[in-house]
Formats: structure tokens, C-alpha cells, sequence
């Protein structure tokens, strides 16, 4: 990766929520574009709140999972009327091209989605009248996604029970069976890309739901919700190996650095000064994906996890356990939310920690799509005060 969190980083920028004070983007590296709209368009202060729900769960035990996921929704207004007689479309976090184990657990035991949980969400939609469940990701290999999924683990029998036999699984690595891809358009304009062309399924579906980790992120700052959407681009057009139909790598060369750009006939890279690094390219890209194409609904995992970054491949990463459920309907106040849980300020300006670059929740909230002021967002459920479990500093252990 082109960016790490390392400890004496950590400490050196700072670390918890005081303050909470409002921040933004820094505007020596803004985009020329991107600085225009904000001097004359700053919607942050009428960016729309949601409520979200938090509650504790101690484990992936399937039974407990199915309670705990019923309640944090029950406290957002349920599913019934979102999800019946509709498709589902359930995104969920693999990151890595690897299955490899962290701390001696399995990958989903760590840093990506549980079997379990998408279990147990299947069988809340439904139980709740889903006509379809399509349970989506993009992958690194040549062969279906169930396989894939067997290979790391998963019982992918019991998912597909679990959810009546509704639910199928498609890799939107590339555009699979449908006849071509769908444009997304960034409603602002973009600060690197004005619109992506994703997989059918993002079109084609009547519910769209992030099911993501709660974790760091090293050039993202915090991974949730948003940042679970930049693995909805196919890397077909935006990977390493971009254009095939048959991509086999991430998309580092293009979204972390710029150095490769998009194939012809797919939305080009804006005219802009953001360096190239990813610390601001990732957050501005994140933003641009999330503002084209956001969730309907938005579920973090934060059961156990990962501090430190998003995966093993990160210096100084260790396992944590919050044993918390989050849900919102808006991704941009799910996520603030979030961030504080993890003692963070969703708030927080360029370059302050646990942003090292710029904060793509301030660069969604300046744009409409969602407030990240936790001052502005009702919690329901387990209190924000009961639920905040600081990931750095480090805890000091007990006695």
C-alpha cells in the first residue's frame, strides 16, 4: 500500500475526540474545480442527519447475530417496507487478494465480513419479503465467487439457506453477464473523476446495502460505509491490468497514484493540483464513488476487527474487540458515528489524525450527502458515550 499508520505517527498528530471541532479539506491541494464549488457551495451545515443505532454484541454466534441485527434496525425504522417484494444487493468487505490469517484467526475472523453476519441478514431480508438477495463483492480470481468464497472458508450452503434459497452471489470485478456497465455520475462534478462506470448490478437492484468493518484505514483514515464502496468499481476499467474482462489485480496505479489512467470511452480523470499521493487521491476518489453511487442502507460490523489499518498487510495492526453493531440509513452520518466510537473526530481537517490526508467525511458532508457533526445525529440504542472504544492509544491492560 502507498500509505501506513504507524504508532509514532499516531501519537505525533494527535489522537481522540476533543474538540470536535468543524474542519475541512486543505485548500492549497483542493482540486481548481473542487475549490470553486466549495467557496460558493458549502452545503455542510444543511447536509441532511440520520439516526443511528448501536448495540453490543459479543460474538458471531449465529442466533445472537440474528437479535442483534434485528435491533439495531428495529431502532432505524426496520426493513419490512424498505426490502419487500424487492432485490437486495448486499456489498460486502474482502478487501485484500488474499485469504491470509491475522493473529492466528481466519481473514473473516479479522479484517473482513463474517460469514455469519451475511447470514443472518439474508435471513432478516427475507424474512422480511425480499423477492432477491444478490450478495456482491469485487474478487481477484478466475473462477465464480462461490468458490472463492469456499476456499477462505466460507459455508456458502448456509447463507444461501439461511436466506430461503433467495440469495445468489455475483463478482463485479467486470461486467459478468450483463450486455454492458452503467454510469454513475457524481452529482458535484467530482474532485478527481466525474462519474464511473460500475457493474449492472448497482443499476439493477432496488436496495443497496453496505455491510462493512469497522476499522482504520491507511490512506482513508477510517474505513466504513463509504470507503466500502470504493471496491464497487470494477477493476476491468480501473485496475492495474485495466481494460479486460478478466482483471487479476487492484486498482493501486490508477486510484492510489494516477500514474495509469482510464481506458478510452470511460469518465477521465478531472483537471486538478491534488498530488499524487494517496493520502488525498483514496479520500477524494472515496467521495466521488460514494456521491455517484450511496448506500441505502448501511451496516458496520464492528464485532472484532482490526486497529491500525485495514488489513494485514499493515505495519503495527493488531485485533481489537468493540463488540458493536452499528446501522443507518445514511452513510455519511453512519460513519461519523462510527469514527467517534473508535475516538476519532469525524470532523477532523486535513491531516489530522486519524486522517493523514484529507477526510472524505468532510468531503461528502460539504457536498450534501450527509452531515458528519455527531452533534447533528441522534443515537439510538447504546449510548455514544457507552459505545466509545478507543483505538489508539492503546489501552492499558488490566491487572
Amino acid at each position: 500500500m502507498a500509505c501506513e499508520i504507524t504508532r509514532r505517527e499516531a501519537m505525533a498528530r494527535g489522537l481522540g475526540t476533543a474538540g470536535l471541532v468543524g474542519g475541512g479539506v486543505c485548500a492549497a491541494l483542493r482540486p481548481r474545480r473542487a475549490q470553486a464549488a466549495a467557496r460558493s457551495s458549502d452545503r455542510s451545515a444543511d447536509a441532511p442527519g440520520a439516526p443511528v443505532a448501536i448495540a453490543e454484541c459479543a460474538s458471531f454466534e449465529p442466533p445472537l447475530l440474528r437479535r442483534k441485527l434485528d435491533a439495531v434496525l428495529d431502532r432505524i425504522g426496520g426493513v419490512a417496507r424498505m426490502v419487500r417484494g424487492k432485490t437486495v444487493t448486499i456489498k460486502i468487505n474482502l478487501t485484500g487478494m488474499s485469504w491470509d490469517a491475522f493473529g492466528g484467526l481466519p481473514a473473516y475472523e479479522s479484517y473482513q465480513t463474517h460469514p455469519n453476519t451475511v447470514a443472518a441478514l439474508c435471513a432478516i431480508f427475507s424474512d422480511a419479503g425480499a423477492k432477491r438477495i444478490v450478495v456482491v463483492e469485487n474478487l481477484y480470481w478466475d473462477r465464480p465467487m462461490e468458490a472463492s468464497l469456499v476456499e477462505s472458508g466460507w459455508d456458502v450452503a448456509s447463507i444461501e439457506s439461511a436466506g430461503a434459497h433467495k440469495v445468489t452471489f455475483e463478482d463485479t470485478r467486470h461486467r459478468g453477464a450483463w450486455p454492458g456497465y452503467s454510469r454513475f455520475r457524481v452529482p458535484w462534478g467530482g474532485f478527481i473523476y466525474p462519474a464511473f462506470d460500475l457493474n449492472q448490478r448497482f443499476e439493477k437492484t432496488d436496495v443497496l446495502v453496505s455491510l462493512s468493518k469497522l476499522k482504520q484505514h491507511a490512506c482513508a483514515g477510517v474505513t466504513m460505509t463509504a470507503k466500502n464502496f470504493f471496491g464497487i468499481t470494477p477493476c476491468s476499467l480501473y485496475g492495474n491490468d485495466a481494460p479486460t474482462e478478466n482483471p487479476l489485480s487492484h486498482r493501486t496505479r490508477m486510484f492510489h497514484s494516477g500514474r495509469k489512467q482510464v481506458p478510452d470511452g470511460v469518465p477521465e480523470e478531472l483537471a486538478h493540483d491534488c498530488p499524487a499521493d494517496a493520502r488525498y487521491r483514496v479520500p477524494r476518489i472515496v467521495a466521488d464513488i460514494y456521491g455517484a453511487r450511496p448506500a441505502d442502507l448501511c451496516l458496520v460490523d464492528g464485532i472484532r476487527t482490526l486497529r491500525g489499518g485495514e488489513g494485514h498487510w499493515n505495519r503495527g495492526v493488531s485485533i481489537v474487540e468493540p463488540k458493536l453493531l452499528l446501522a443507518g440509513r445514511n452513510g455519511v452520518c453512519t460513519d461519523a458515528i462510527a469514527t467517534v466510537v473508535m475516538g476519532f473526530d469525524p470532523q477532523a481537517p486535513s491531516g489530522r489524525f486519524p486522517f493523514q490526508g484529507d477526510n472524505h467525511l468532510a468531503l461528502l458532508a460539504r457536498n450534501g450527502l450527509g452531515t458528519n457533526d455527531p452533534s447533528r445525529i441522534e443515537v439510538v440504542g447504546l449510548g455514544l458515550k457507552e459505545a466509545t472504544r478507543p483505538f489508539w492509544p492503546e489501552r492499558p491492560a488490566k491487572s
